[in-house]
C-alpha cells in the first residue's frame, strides 16, 4: 500500500484526468504537456495500464475498460485528497438529525469520515466501510441492507437489498457513480450496483451526487440514469462546457471548489 500511495504521482491524476476528457491522448502531447520526456510518459502510460487507469495503446493511452472498474484500492488511493474536499462540502449542506442513504463507492466513504461530526443522523447504507465508519459515533443509527456482499469492496447488490431500501423514505440520498457522459448519463459498471442506486434515487426526498472531475466524460457500460434526476452535484472542478450546459439548463445545484 505505501508504494501504492508513492507510485501513484500529481502527473498519473493528471494523464488519467486528460485521457478521461479526451477518450485518447499520444505520448508526445502529453510529453510536452507536462514537461517531460516521452520515455517517462510511456513509463506513466505503462504502469496506469497495469493498474487498470487507462489502455495503452501504439502512440498514446486512451480510456480503460467500459465493462470493468479500476480495482477498489487504487481507486481508493486515486484523487484522495480532491474527494475529502468533495467530502467536507457535502458535510457542510447536511443538517443534524438527517435521514440519508449512502451508496457504494470511495467518495462516499470520504462522505461517511466527514459526517462524524454530525449528531443523530439515521443512515441507511449498501456499503459495508460506510457502516463501519459511521457505527462508531455514538448518536448515529446505522441501518446496513442486506443481500450479497462483493468481497472486493464492501458492496452489498441484489434484489433483496432493492427491496429492503424499498421500505424507506429519506431525506437525501448520496450516490457516488462511476461515470458521467457528456449528455448528462449517469453510469457505471455492475448491473446490480445500478438497479441499488436507481431505488436509492427514487426513494430520496434529494438526491446529492458526489463525483470527483475524473468521472466527467468516463465511460462506463451501464446507464443509471441522467444527471436531469440529482439535485445537486458535488465535485472538485467545474464540469466541461457541454456538461455544464446541461446543469444549469436544469437548475441542477453546482458545488465545485
Amino acid at each position: 500500500m505505501n508504494f501504492l500511495r508513492k507510485a501513484i504521482s500529481n502527473r498519473h491524476e493528471n494523464i488519467i484526468s486528460l485521457i478521461n476528457n479526451n477518450g485518447f491522448a499520444t505520448v508526445e502531447e502529453m510529453a510536452k504537456l507536462y514537461n517531460v520526456t516521452p520515455q517517462t510518459i510511456r513509463r506513466d502510460i505503462n504502469f496506469l495500464d497495469r493498474q487498470g487507469y487507462v489502455s495503452r495503446y501504439h502512440g498514446g493511452a486512451g480510456s480503460s475498460s467500459s465493462v470493468e472498474n479500476v480495482a477498489y484500492w487504487n481507486r481508493k488511493e486515486l484523487l484522495s485528497e480532491e474527494k475529502k474536499k468533495i467530502a467536507g462540502n457535502v458535510a457542510s449542506i447536511i443538517p443534524d438529525k438527517s435521514s440519508l442513504f449512502i451508496n457504494i463507492g470511495t467518495t462516499t466513504e470520504h462522505v461517511a469520515n466527514a459526517l462524524c461530526n454530525h449528531n443523530k443522523l439515521r443512515i441507511i447504507t449498501n456499503n459495508l466501510n460506510v457502516a463501519a465508519i459511521m457505527s462508531k459515533k455514538e448518536g448515529f443509527e446505522v441501518i446496513v441492507a442486506g443481500g450479497i456482499v462483493r468481497s472486493k469492496d464492501g458492496g452489498i447488490t441484489g434484489e433483496s437489498t432493492v427491496q429492503f431500501i424499498k421500505q424507506f423514505k429519506m431525506d437525501i440520498g448520496i450516490i457516488g457513480i462511476s461515470g458521467i457522459d457528456l449528455d448528462g448519463t449517469l453510469l457505471d459498471f455492475d448491473f446490480r450496483e445500478v438497479h441499488v442506486a436507481r431505488t436509492i434515487i427514487e426513494n430520496s426526498r434529494k438526491v446529492f451526487l458526489v463525483a470527483d472531475h475524473s468521472k466527467f466524460g468516463r465511460n462506463a457500460m451501464v446507464k443509471l440514469g441522467s444527471i436531469q434526476e440529482i439535485d445537486t452535484l458535488i465535485t472538485d472542478k467545474k464540469p466541461p462546457k457541454q456538461l455544464m450546459d446541461i446543469i444549469l439548463e436544469h437548475g441542477i445545484n453546482l458545488m465545485a471548489s
